[in-house]
């Protein structure tokens, strides 16, 4: 007797939407990655920008903190040196925040991608599942069969032994 073997005829059709979902988790990953990285140019042009105040106030107040410049005088060129290199990394964030607003729209496009995928590799999967157990009920019954045929048979030649 041959081993039964289940085989799903839509396995195709579930490898590929498992290579869709890995391709819109991949996708959504890169996206992240960028949206990481944007944050952290953000925090570190806020850390530049909070450096450049501090250095400016205690280049206008007199910092006592750094000996070499106290008592120093303070010219309109530092001023303006310092003021421009804040407006600069400003510019700089601004922009990256908008950026980081398109990176935002994108990621959710791609979380909405890598969930429709999910939910289409899952209602594959659903399928394959209850046709596999469809397949051992319809296997268990001719095994049953089978074994009632046998027994039959068996009750026959006893009787046709006996009579």
């Amino acid at each position: 007797m041959a081993v039964a073997r289940f085989r799903f005829n839509l396995e195709h059709v579930l490898e590929q939407r498992l290579r869709t979902e890995r391709d819109a988790q991949v996708a959504f990953a890169e996206i992240d990655r960028e949206r990481v990285q944007l944050e952290s140019h953000i925090r570190g042009y806020q850390q530049t920008i909070v450096g450049f105040k501090r250095d400016l106030r205690g280049a206008l107040c007199g910092d006592a903190q750094e000996p070499d410049r106290a008592g120093a005088p303070v010219t309109l060129i530092d001023v303006r040196l310092q003021a421009g290199a804040s407006l600069m990394v400003m510019g700089k964030a601004q922009s990256a925040v908008l950026e980081l607003a398109g990176v935002h729209k994108r990621l959710e496009a791609a979380r909405v991608a890598l969930f429709a995928a999910a939910t289409s590799r899952k209602g594959v999967e659903l399928l394959r599942e209850r046709r596999f157990e469809q397949w051992k009920r319809e296997l268990a019954r001719k095994e049953a069969s089978e074994l009632d045929d046998v027994a039959t048979m068996r009750a026959g030649r006893a009787s046709e032994l006996l009579g």
